[in-house]
């Protein structure tokens, strides 16, 4: 028998908890600051090759470094705006929304993209299916659907080094050591995944 934990997040027959969420692209940019992040990232390690090449070439004075840090200034801008314009291009293309399938145990949680065909209501669906069918074995029509993931990230919870709150943006940052997960939550879900997340992971720091 399913039971529900809210509205949103049921508890199905295999012992899983599973709900959709759908990302409006243009009120929350937490996936854009993601983009800016890794973007800084390779700005930081480009910082880094240039200096070794000017410490080994022994030109290491105040107009090289003022140079540099003009070329780098401007290497910057220049990903930043190309960050933002391949995220809005990406974000029109989705039609504004990034569907996700999430799902989640006492050991893992799962983060499911959907292609940008399917949307919300037909997830909900497909999990209706699931979740009508005593057996635990989804229908035809909930596998295919359910299947059609464009990317599938899992965390294992007791590998979990720290769990960041983003309730403004409805986000629960769910990161390891080499992986970093993204798991969206409603409002009225957020305490229940957080506090799951929290009394499973018990290496993360908060």
């Amino acid at each position: 028998m399913m039971k529900d934990a809210n509205d949103h997040i049921q508890l199905y027959p295999d012992g899983k908890y599973r709900w959709v969420y759908e990302v409006n692209m243009l009120t929350n940019y937490s996936i854009l600051f993601d983009v800016w992040k890794v973007l800084g990232i390779s700005m930081g390690i480009l910082v880094i090759l240039f200096v070794i090449i000017a410490l080994f070439d022994g030109d290491w004075n105040f107009d090289s470094l003022i140079g540099m840090a003009s070329s780098l200034g401007i290497v910057a801008l220049v990903m930043l705006v190309l960050g933002l314009i391949g995220y809005f291009v990406y974000a029109a293309i989705s039609g504004w929304k990034y569907a996700v399938l999430f799902i989640m145990d006492e050991k893992e949680v799962v983060h499911q993209q959907m292609p940008n065909t399917v949307k919300k209501g037909q997830l909900i669906g497909a999990l209706t299916i699931l979740a009508g069918l005593a057996s635990g074995r989804p229908g035809v029509v909930g596998t295919g659907l359910l299947s059609q993931s464009r990317m599938s990230m899992a965390s294992t919870l007791a590998n979990v080094e720290r769990l960041i709150p983003c309730r403004r943006m409805n986000l629960i940052k769910v990161n390891q050591r080499f992986a970093k997960n993204r798991i969206y939550v409603n409002d009225e879900d957020f305490d229940f995944v957080y506090q799951f997340l929290l009394s499973h992971c018990t290496k993360a720091k908060t």
